[in-house]
């Protein structure tokens, strides 16, 4: 899994904003900053869905390019965020749960109106852009 470093801006009255110097043109928005990582990486999917993934630098390059650091000099900060390629075939995977936990997924989805699967890939998703934060 590749991780972009975005450049992240807050200006008075408005949206975290985030944009990638590595996939020029990507960029993605929250009103929470605790919603921006999964925001970012989902905007990354969508970018990617029918391109190559270039290359990505990792932070210190980042640091190094002058117009990375005239932004971070105004008040914008570095986010990592993890690009989760989305291929558009699906495969099957089989899991084992206890009975109690899967009957209350299964009311929550349907409560939801959504599939298991969808469900459970939406929450993987939401945990992996999770953990990234808190590395």
């Amino acid at each position: 899994m590749k991780t972009f470093i975005g450049i992240v801006h807050k200006e008075k009255e408005s949206a975290y904003g985030i944009h990638f110097p590595d996939a020029e043109g990507c960029f993605s928005a929250s009103d929470n900053l605790d919603d921006l990582l999964a925001e970012a990486s989902k905007a990354l999917a969508f970018f990617f869905e029918d391109m190559d993934v270039p290359s990505v630098r990792d932070a210190d390059a980042l640091l190094a390019d002058d117009a990375v650091r005239q932004e971070l000099s105004k008040g914008a900060f570095l986010l990592a965020v993890p690009l989760i390629e989305m291929t558009g075939r699906k495969v099957p995977a089989n899991m084992t749960f206890d009975a109690g936990l899967l009957a209350a997924i299964d009311q929550t989805c349907k409560i939801r109106g959504m599939t298991r699967s969808a469900f459970l890939a939406d929450l993987a998703r939401r945990a992996i852009t999770q953990d990234g934060a808190e590395a």
